[in-house]
This record gives C-alpha cells, sequence and structure tokens, in this order.
C-alpha cells in the first residue's frame, strides 16, 4: 500500500453542487474529519476543536499541506454536498487494499443498522437505514448502501454485491435475503452462499424441516456440536449436513449452484431451564457440519461493527439532520474503525480498538502510522 494521499482522494469525489472556498476544498475538509474520527472524536464540534489546537495545526500543515482550518459550518456545509455514493467508492477502494491476499474460504456478511435518533427528526420520513457489508474473520467493512426501510434491503444487497469482491467467500444474511434472485448474483459475482431459510421461504423451510427431522434420515446426517457457558447461561449447538439433494428437484431449478443443505439445533439451559431453536440452511459450497457451524456464527460477527459504531462514536445519539452529511459520516465512522482494525490486526496488537484510537489523539503522528501501515 503506497503512502496515502488523503487530500488528493477526496478531491476527486463528485458534489451535488459546486463550492466558492479554495482554502478550504472539499479534499482538506474532509481529510480534516477523517483524521478526527480516527482520534476518537465523536461530532463535528470536536474534530474542529482538535484541529484549531496548535499541535494539531502543525501536525496538519507539514503532513497534508492544510494551512487554515475549516469552520464547522464549513465542514458540515461540505458534508452535505458530498454524494455519499461517490465517497462509498473511495471507501472501497482504500479498503480493497488492506484485504488478505486471497479471499478464499473467508464469510462477508450483509447486515442492516438504521440510525435510531433520525427516526425522531421531521427532517426523515424514515429513519435513516444503511445496509452495510463485512468481511467477519478480519474485522473490515467492505461497503454500505442506504436504503429507505429494511425490506428495500434485498436489491441494495445485489447491488452492493456487485460494488465488492466477493470471489471465493462465503456471504451471509439473515433469513430476509433468503431470495432466488440474491442467490444467484452471488454466485454470478464468484461468491458462495449460506442461506438461513425462513417464512419468506416457507415451502423450502418445510421441506428441510421435514427431512431434518425425521429421525432416519437425520441419523445418516453429518453432524458436528459445540457447548458454550456464557455467565450462567449453557448453549448447545448442533450442526447437521446433507450433500444429498436430488430429492431437492422442485428447489434445484430455483436456486442456482444448490449443492447442500443443512440445520443447527441450539439449545439454552438457563437456571435448570431448558429451550431450544432450529434454523435451516441452504448453501452452493458442499459444507461440513463444522464449516456450518462456523459460517453461521461467523454472521454475528457483523453486530460487533454496529455496536463499534454506537459504542465509540455514538452514532445513534447523532442529531445531523442533513441526510448526505449522516450517510458520510457514517462512512468516516466506518473508515476510521477499519484503519485501526487493519493496524491492529497486521501487528498483532493487543491494545483494544479505542486505546489505539486514543493514542492517535495524544499524539497525532500515530496517525501517519495507521494510515500509511503496509
Amino acid at each position: 500500500m503506497e503512502k496515502l494521499n488523503l487530500v488528493g482522494s477526496f478531491n476527486k469525489v463528485e458534489t451535488t453542487r459546486e463550492h466558492n472556498a479554495y482554502i478550504h476544498s472539499v479534499g482538506r475538509t474532509l481529510t480534516v474529519v477523517i483524521l478526527g474520527f480516527l482520534c476518537k472524536l465523536q461530532d463535528i464540534d470536536e474534530i474542529h476543536q482538535w484541529a484549531e489546537e496548535q499541535r494539531t495545526r502543525e501536525f496538519l500543515s507539514e503532513n497534508f499541506g492544510i494551512y487554515t482550518i475549516p469552520s464547522c459550518r464549513w465542514i458540515n456545509e461540505i458534508l452535505s454536498i458530498v454524494k455519499p455514493e461517490s465517497l462509498n467508492e473511495v471507501f472501497i477502494r482504500w479498503t480493497a487494499e488492506m484485504l488478505p491476499k486471497f479471499l478464499d474460504g473467508l464469510t462477508i456478511a450483509f447486515d442492516g443498522k438504521a440510525i435510531c435518533s433520525t427516526g425522531k427528526m421531521s427532517t426523515y420520513d424514515k429513519p435513516l437505514h444503511i445496509l452495510s457489508a463485512y468481511l467477519c474473520e478480519s474485522g473490515l467493512t467492505l461497503g454500505q448502501k442506504t436504503v429507505d426501510e429494511k425490506s428495500n434491503e434485498i436489491p441494495a444487497m445485489r447491488e452492493l454485491i456487485k460494488l465488492i469482491d466477493i470471489r471465493g467467500c462465503m456471504v451471509t444474511a439473515d433469513a430476509l435475503h433468503c431470495q432466488t434472485e440474491t442467490a444467484a448474483v452471488i454466485i454470478d459475482n464468484g461468491g458462495d452462499y449460506l442461506l438461513n431459510a425462513k417464512g419468506n421461504q416457507e415451502t423450502l423451510e418445510n421441506d428441510i424441516k421435514d427431512f431434518v427431522q425425521d429421525e432416519i434420515l437425520r441419523a445418516e446426517m453429518e453432524q458436528e456440536q459445540t457447548r458454550e457457558k456464557n455467565g450462567g447461561r449453557i448453549e448447545l449447538r448442533t450442526a447437521f449436513v446433507s450433500h444429498n439433494v436430488t430429492w431437492m428437484e422442485e428447489h434445484l431449478s430455483k436456486w442456482q449452484g444448490l449443492l447442500c443443505f443443512g440445520a443447527i439445533n441450539r439449545r439454552f439451559t438457563t437456571a435448570g431451564k431448558v429451550s431450544d431453536e432450529w434454523h435451516y440452511y441452504i448453501s452452493s459450497r458442499k459444507l461440513t457440519a463444522k464449516e456450518l457451524l462456523k459460517y453461521a456464527r461467523n454472521e454475528w460477527a457483523i453486530e460487533s461493527m454496529h455496536w463499534l459504531l454506537d459504542v465509540h462514536f455514538h452514532e445513534d445519539s447523532c442529531r445531523t439532520r442533513n441526510s448526505n452529511s449522516n450517510q458520510n459520516l457514517n462512512i468516516f465512522r466506518k473508515t476510521a474503525l477499519n484503519y485501526a482494525r487493519h493496524y491492529k490486526n497486521e501487528t498483532k496488537s493487543k491494545t483494544p480498538l479505542s486505546k489505539l484510537m486514543f493514542a492517535c489523539l495524544l499524539d497525532c503522528h500515530k496517525i501517519l502510522d495507521i494510515i500509511n501501515f503496509h
């Protein structure tokens, strides 16, 4: 990875209209914002205050050619006119340079998150909902797409798949995305799918359920089991897998690449009380039972990214009323997390992400170590 030219990259993003301030260009303004987020700052007021400090001014002028600091008003103005789709393209290119050389066998999870505070603002008809793609093993967000509401995630996921490289990866998502067209898009773009068959695919779910719940047939399936204890709760997960899909003739014509089906039983024991639940899956890869457990578990990793956005940056409390600004801030938060995570992964550091970003606040030159790490 070559030394990152933040200002140059940001100067290429598209805006909704012309702006007339040469000193505070788009590139310089957005550079200040991303560097502030790398220091774990939470809003534009904090970033502006940090940038105005003498030691930060010297750092910005020496390393990024930023000699004057834009005001809060100007930063918000720039954020409101930058097209999120264009900024997302920059984000995807940067993230691609952080990825492992070989992606085969890794998991990409797709999931949406609403920014809660936008649901209470008069400027939004509905809460701002953003779908993200997440490389689970590396903890890196690969890209995102804004949707009007949860149901619109379905076409958005297909569009996002085409923007990122999924070749060789296992693509997972919640049951909403168990769709024949989504499966086809994944296969056509070089990935494999693991999809959870639930109510929206009732016939498919029931057929797999009937097979798995037949004790004679289930005994012939490959099995794997894990047991976890968390506090007073014990969770026993049992996976069942079969590559015998010849009986699924009705479904084989609909689901491109279908090679495997399976189920996971989750049994919970809490204070002597036992409950359980079943989940049924189809996949385009001939999985082992152990792999089914792994990929199904990996799908939940994306929730940790959503948690970090709120814990470190208080995203759900963000009061930004402009939709473009909110989307762009979401991209910047994920960019900061990506760079910190990449640095942590590559250096094998045991330092928590929060302390790593706080170190950037204490010493600006730590930022250079992180964004230019090879």
